[in-house]
């Protein structure tokens, strides 16, 4: 993917440091003067970024925030208005390896995938408790599972038998649930889609997603301000590329309006090809980047 440089001197938000790589790019970039806040749901990805970024000082103000409340833990922090905004949608090599957190098939840890383990319902309990059909509607809006009926009875099945609290045990339902592959397609984990379903209904990821966009460009209110957004599944870049499509757009009145009567202006145009995708360099430094979707905005002036 190509790089898009920072403004020097600038406040730079990071909306989501997982473990510190880009903040580290920020904040060099924006040397010597450049301030960065980062914000991360997860309070150990808070702890461990702090330990990296601690040559930096007092450039860094890290939170730990869900990215929905973006606006109040700017402003709060003095980062409004600000210059850059990163928000990086993908789940960390941290979060991965951490058995007790559930989010990898083979974890054998409580079935949680909570981005904030104080917060929210963790994901046995959904498994517990939705029926089949709300199961199968879970899968199929979170997930895009074309298998979500067949495999929301196989669960529902199997947790009469003895409950499904476990991240490999949810897992193993899904794969002996699952129909199995065409003949020559590449091997995918059978619970891929399963898995990305439930994160996204415990952390209500897309509802977040949403609230920070409409925040982001209300923070970048000086023109050539950079937003930045990685995503790495479909429903992500779907609303990000709508988003973006409408603010570059400005005017919402109906089609049918012979004149613009909502006085709406575009407030960003798309910067570079919208999506970027990672180069076979980078997908061979860091296989998991393969699915990413970048896409970036400057704000045009008011």
């Amino acid at each position: 993917m190509k790089a898009l440089s920072p403004l020097p001197g600038s406040f730079q938000i990071d909306a989501t440091v997982g473990g510190g790589g880009h903040a580290v790019r920020i904040l060099e970039a924006t040397s010597p003067d450049g301030r960065l806040l980062g914000l991360d749901a997860d309070p150990r990805a808070i702890s461990r970024t702090a330990a990296r970024l601690a040559t930096f000082g007092d450039r860094v103000v890290l939170r730990s925030a869900n990215f929905e409340q973006l606006s109040a833990v700017a402003a709060d922090a003095g980062f409004d208005p600000a210059d850059g905004l990163l928000l990086d949608l993908g789940l960390s090599s941290y979060q991965l390896a951490d058995e007790e957190r559930g989010f990898s098939f083979a974890a054998n840890g409580p079935l949680d995938m909570r981005f904030d383990p104080t917060s929210g319902r963790p994901a046995s309990d959904l498994v517990a408790s939705l029926d089949a059909s709300e199961l199968a509607d879970l899968l199929r809006d979170y997930g895009e599972e074309p298998a979500a009926g067949r495999i929301a009875r196989a669960i529902v099945a199997a947790r009469t038998i003895e409950p499904i609290d476990t991240a490999r045990g949810l897992a193993a339902v899904v794969e002996r649930a699952a129909p199995r592959p065409p003949a020559g397609r590449r091997a995918v984990h059978p619970a891929t889609r399963v898995f990305q379903a439930l994160r996204i209904a415990v952390n209500r990821e897309l509802d977040a997603l949403e609230a920070v966009l409409a925040a982001a460009v209300d923070l970048l209110r000086r023109p050539g301000g950079r937003l930045v957004v990685l995503s790495y599944h479909s429903l992500e870049d779907r609303i990000v590329k709508r988003f973006l499509a409408a603010e570059r757009r400005g005017c919402i009145c109906p089609p049918r309006l012979p004149v613009c009567v909502c006085g709406r202006s575009p407030r960003i145009r798309p910067i570079g090809p919208n999506p970027q995708f990672p180069t076979a360099e980078e997908v061979a430094r860091n296989p998991r980047a393969r699915s990413a979707h970048l896409r970036a905005a400057e704000r045009l002036a008011a």
